[in-house]
């Protein structure tokens, strides 16, 4: 049986910036349970098809999340544990998993591991828990030591992984989230810069207590069988089609995302069976529709989102219209506070999410969109057009980014004799003996084919 995360569809959520936590954790202010404030969320959740939550980062950091003060508590900018706690029982009851944002590669200056080290120096017990911590230099910050910090940023102190006791804290951390948070999964953080041995020791912790937990992966480039693999990764975030997915609208150019889906997906592609996690849009980048000229292509571009292979993530306020560009040194634009019901109200285009709850009911309804192949079929500058199959279900996707109506003609199998677009009100074609012909497809809209 296939994993659920091939089923799944996910909802990403930020929750320091959602809610309006402040920029920096004092650490002396008592808990305020502001992810409460998700439960207002979860009908729109229900109304959009999702049945999967990525939130995070959770737990006590000093100012963005991912640097971590503390694993084993949830950050007093959002609530308690048993805060989370409720919060995951109610997602559960609507049907909706739970992914966390797990930070392992490098924790905050405010650890207080690393803080022990900073008052006791030599003769700290902890001095082994960083990774190339010397006692022959100063770090940037003055400290009469030295250490690595995650991509040079010494704010983010990189763990050494290797040592046993460390180890022990973090495993022990997974095992009180899943404990205590009955939580399905984790996106591993930077887990391309983490060493593979940790990565299938965590696999195998998760697994013996949890035999479907899903482990994804931050994985910005390379190939991802190096880590996605069945010893360690179920997932990768696909940043290989990310940038394809828009650019192509952008450039006119749909033989970009069509070259990444058939080497990812096509006969003999790299990952034809794995779900890889796919976005247009995240917290680490700019809003999709601030990529995009012409908003009119919001609509082709969620169409490929929702029936190319893997499970498809929503960034929280992206399926409004939600636009806002990050700078080389800022990123809070992308991570804004969101009150729901002013939002609907100024989406722009309007009827954009209700138009993404429809592309998500189709994937729901239909096995080839969640488990089939992929079979590219046809691709031109503006055009595009591929199969999803299994062996008892066979759909044609036709996408137009043009500004004007496509006309298409694409090759299927011969055992089909007709075709009922579920895209648009179930109009029916004929199928010629091998060929599907189809007269129109509307300017920067798409159909979605299944033959019979």
């Amino acid at each position: 049986m296939s994993h659920w995360s091939f089923d799944a569809i996910f909802y990403h959520i930020y929750p320091l910036g959602l809610t309006g936590a402040p920029e920096r954790n004092d650490f002396n202010q008592p808990p305020v349970a502001r992810l409460e404030q998700l439960y207002a969320w979860i009908p729109h959740l229900k109304d959009l098809g999702v049945n999967a939550l990525y939130l995070g980062p959770l737990f006590e950091s000093t100012a963005h999340g991912y640097d971590t003060a503390d694993y084993y508590h949830v950050d007093r900018r959002l609530g308690t544990d048993e805060t989370l706690a409720k919060l995951s029982a109610a997602l559960h009851a609507h049907g909706i998993r739970l992914v966390l944002d797990a930070v392992f590669n490098h924790v905050g200056r405010d650890f207080w591991a690393f803080r022990d080290v900073q008052a006791n120096g030599w003769n700290s017990p902890y001095r082994d828990w960083f990774y190339n911590l010397r006692f022959d230099g100063h770090s940037p910050y003055g400290d009469p030591f030295s250490y690595e910090g995650w991509a040079g940023h010494h704010s983010l102190v990189k763990l050494n992984l290797a040592n046993p006791a460390v180890r022990e804290h973090l495993f022990g951390a997974v095992a009180s989230w899943m404990d205590r948070f009955a939580i399905d999964g984790l996106r591993l953080d930077a887990a391309d810069v983490i060493a593979p041995d940790f990565l299938a020791a965590l696999a195998s912790f998760c697994k013996s207590r949890c035999p479907d937990f899903w482990l994804l992966g931050e994985i910005v480039q390379g190939d991802y069988r190096r880590l996605v693999n069945p010893g360690m990764l179920d997932s990768a975030t696909n940043y290989e089609c990310y940038k394809g997915l828009y650019s192509s609208l952008e450039s006119a150019n749909y033989h970009e995302i069509a070259y990444a889906l058939n080497r990812q997906f096509g006969e003999g592609g790299l990952y034809r069976d794995v779900p890889l996690y796919n976005f247009v849009d995240n917290h680490d980048v700019n809003r999709v529709a601030s990529n995009l000229r012409n908003p009119a292509h919001l609509y082709p571009l969620y169409l490929l989102l929702f029936t190319m292979p893997g499970p498809p993530s929503i960034y929280y306020g992206s399926e409004l219209a939600l636009q806002a560009q990050r700078t080389l040194n800022y990123d809070r634009p992308l991570r804004p506070q969101l009150d729901l019901p002013p939002m609907q109200q100024r989406s722009t285009p309007p009827r954009l999410a209700g138009d993404i709850a429809r592309r998500a009911s189709l994937r729901a309804s239909l096995l080839a969109l969640r488990h089939g192949y992929y079979r590219q079929l046809f691709v031109a500058p503006q055009q595009f057009a591929f199969a999803r199959f299994t062996a008892d279900e066979h759909v044609v996707v036709l996408l137009n980014a043009a500004d004007a109506p496509a006309s298409f003609e694409v090759s299927v199998p011969a055992s089909y004799t007709s075709a009922v677009d579920l895209l648009n009100g179930g109009e029916h074609f004929a199928v010629q003996p091998g060929r599907l012909k189809v007269d129109q497809v509307p300017a920067c809209w798409g159909r979605v084919l299944k033959l019979t």
